[in-house]
């Protein structure tokens, strides 16, 4: 390119040791400017973080036009039930499912072992499903162990509920005081084993009791292995989660129910309790911490089970059924000498 007065224009021609090169005129510094700022990891498509946005931004999306509010996993704390949007329970056992069929619980499947020798529980089962048109499914036995869980004992039958409906415990107060009965509670303090649960439900429905207590926050809750362990008696006997425990038993004091906790250190012995005829709400503790203080204070009374010196401690369920029993026997005797 030249000038008005014909020369080369000053720049134009580079120098080097090729020899004389022809500049672009500007058109290359746009290269000598670079890309700007690095996007964030989340903003490129090829990095981890990038992929597992759009993961999340696609499952919101079917999550809106399915008309749920489903977060993609690992989006949250929440328990992994809750993030798959399935709560349901599995159900396992002849007798746990024979009983969860007969008090209407909505059961959605009732899945059975390929070959499973069949019984009176079994052909009971299968006529209570058929007659609520409860789907059957015939699976093969592995598949049926892994739905019940590594430890569950299925029998051969696994049925799969909603998630439990917990009472109030005010309205169960309220309920057994309408039906003339002298109310039996048992509240639980700090337990965590689904086993213990279960145990303790099937204790208070055989020794007469109206319902079970468990706290909202740091307790067990009505899970599959609850179910098996109540043999059935889930299906009977009501549990109502308390927002407050301590709060709970206060209220219940002023309804007149008698607090009674259970602790190997208690100042009153189990046997003969002078006020079992009394509405009553035995209070049980986990077995190695026992009743927590704010629990221990709203006591009316705290009893101790006499056991051998060689045994440190009884198992939570089993001092529950031991309590329950004692209780149990008194009201019939006071009823009989009347």
């Amino acid at each position: 390119m030249k000038n008005s007065g014909g020369k080369p224009r000053a720049g134009a021609v580079r120098k080097s040791k090729k020899g004389a090169q022809v500049g672009t005129g500007g058109h290359g510094r746009k290269a000598l400017e670079g890309r700007g700022p690095t996007p964030k990891a989340e903003d490129r498509d090829y990095h981890p973080a990038g992929k597992a946005k759009a993961l999340r931004e696609r499952a919101a999306a079917k999550a809106a036009r399915s008309g749920r509010d489903t977060a993609p996993r690992g989006a949250s704390g929440a328990s992994r039930r809750a993030k798959s949007g399935d709560e349901s329970e599995i159900v396992t056992g002849r007798n746990s499912v024979l009983e969860a069929l007969r008090a209407d619980i909505p059961a959605s499947t009732l899945y059975v072992a390929a070959r499973v020798e069949f019984d009176d529980r079994m052909k009971e089962i299968l006529s209570i499903a058929t007659g609520r048109g409860i789907p059957i499914l015939e699976v093969m036995r592995p598949e049926l162990d892994r739905l019940a869980g590594r430890d569950a004992v299925h029998q051969g039958v696994a049925l799969k509920v909603p998630p439990y409906e917990y009472a109030h415990p005010g309205e169960l107060l309220d309920r057994t005081l309408r039906s003339s009965e002298t109310p039996l509670f048992v509240a639980l303090d700090g337990i965590t084993d689904p086993r213990n649960l279960g145990a303790i439900i099937r204790s208070t429905a055989a020794f007469g009791g109206q319902g079970v207590i468990v706290p909202q926050r740091r307790s067990v809750g009505m899970t599959a292995a609850a179910w098996k362990t109540s043999a059935g008696a889930a299906a009977r006997t009501p549990v109502a989660m308390a927002p407050n425990l301590t709060q709970t038993l206060k209220d219940f004091k002023k309804a007149g129910v008698f607090v009674l906790g259970l602790d190997g250190g208690g100042d009153v012995s189990l046997p003969g309790l002078s006020f079992a005829d009394r509405p009553v709400v035995i209070v049980v503790g986990s077995e190695g911490k026992g009743l927590s203080r704010l629990v221990t204070e709203t006591c009316d009374a705290v009893v101790s089970i006499p056991i051998s010196a060689a045994t440190e401690s009884l198992n939570a369920g089993i001092a529950a059924s031991v309590t329950l029993y004692e209780i149990a026997k008194l009201r019939a005797e006071a009823r009989a000498a009347k």
